[in-house]
């Protein structure tokens, strides 16, 4: 396996729960076989701000203890990896990029797309784009007013307190019923139940995780007393999780991301406890490049993915994306339809963008 981080520059400065981002860092997990290589990408930002995780500590769990765990003990497929790295707490995205790479290269070998393999039913995705904190109201509308000039059928404003009522005021008297959503990262408490049940008459489609990721009882609380739906992020950590959060009622969306949850596979298990308890599901996004995108384009198409996810195009983030860009077409995205995440990254562009590259050989896999 190689293990390759590449610097990426972005379009714009990116204001997130990842922090302020003038160029994406990403680690890249390639793995070869003896029939097919497959690439992973590794979600974790540069500092841990959306989650304990960042890139270099994510690196560093990978080589030392995620690698030599898969070169130690017997698996014959990537559905086998989640028990093997088991005895590793946590470290989610890590072990996703990992995952990733071996499910690429299993399913390239056996010409199988990951849309097919996940159980995709759509050959397009709905595309929505998130935006961050702007300087001012009037730069908050100019913002969303070029988005859906572009062709974005779903807008989400980030809202922290002090920036949340007027925001979605603003953005609703302007553009009237165009689909809208929040997301607080976790940055209010129950005390504002007040503030963020105010936001109930602008008929958003949701607010993404107002509270903190580990208060699935406060999310319970603060959703009977909203009319909003409230939708789960960061507290989502497994399809068990899941399962706790619909049976507590904290959550009547869910915000799928598979880097938080350990990867495509847990992902899907994730949508089918969703889809078992009636509870509609999106697709997040961690800016990543091509390679990323192209699982999260599959994973949009599964069934149970009935809102526009965080899917946006790859000129939305980057001048020059790793792989052929994702293009907006009606609002949508094609889901790839060739072996594994169905896009290779274009080689001169990955010799231009790596910063470093090491390999690590399994020996006893």
């Amino acid at each position: 396996m190689e293990l390759r981080r590449v610097r990426l520059p972005l379009v714009d400065p990116f204001a997130s729960s990842l922090g302020v981002e003038t160029e994406r860092l990403a680690l890249l997990v390639r793995a070869v076989t003896p029939a097919a290589e497959g690439w992973g990408e590794c979600v974790a930002a540069t500092e841990p701000l959306y989650s304990s995780e960042h890139l270099e500590g994510a690196e560093d769990v990978i080589r030392r203890f995620l690698l030599p765990m898969l070169a130690s003990r017997p698996w014959s497929s990537a559905g086998e990896l989640a028990s093997v790295l088991a005895p590793v707490k946590g470290h989610r995205m890590a072990k996703a990029a990992v995952e990733t790479a071996v499910l690429d290269a299993e399913l390239r070998a056996s010409g199988m797309s990951l849309a097919a393999h996940l159980g995709a039913v759509r050959r397009r995705v709905a595309s929505g784009v998130a935006v961050g904190i702007a300087s001012s109201l009037d730069a908050l509308v100019d913002q969303v007013a070029a988005h859906l000039d572009a062709g974005y059928l779903r807008v989400k404003l980030k809202i922290r307190p002090g920036w949340d009522l007027e925001p979605v005021r603003a953005v609703r008297e302007r553009f009237g019923d165009v689909a809208l959503q929040v997301d607080a990262n976790s940055s209010y408490t129950l005390a504002d139940t007040r503030m963020l049940a105010a936001l109930d008459p602008f008929d958003l489609l949701l607010v993404e995780q107002p509270l903190a990721e580990d208060d699935l009882r406060g999310h319970a609380e603060l959703a009977r007393r909203i009319r909003t739906p409230v939708c789960l992020d960061e507290s989502v950590t497994s399809a068990r999780v899941a399962a706790t959060a619909i049976a507590l009622g904290a959550c009547s969306v869910v915000n799928v991301k598979a880097g938080r949850v350990g990867g495509y596979l847990e992902a899907r298990r994730v949508h089918d406890v969703c889809v078992a308890n009636g509870v509609p599901v999106w697709c997040g996004g961690m800016l990543e490049t091509g390679i990323g995108r192209a699982a999260n384009v599959a994973l949009a198409a599964l069934p149970g993915f009935t809102l526009p996810g965080d899917l946006s195009a790859s000129e939305r983030y980057f001048p020059t994306d790793l792989t052929p860009p994702f293009v907006l077409d009606d609002g949508h995205l094609r889901v790839p339809e060739g072996a594994g995440i169905g896009v290779d990254p274009l080689a001169e562009v990955l010799r231009e963008v790596t910063v470093s590259s090491e390999w690590v050989p399994l020996r006893g896999a």
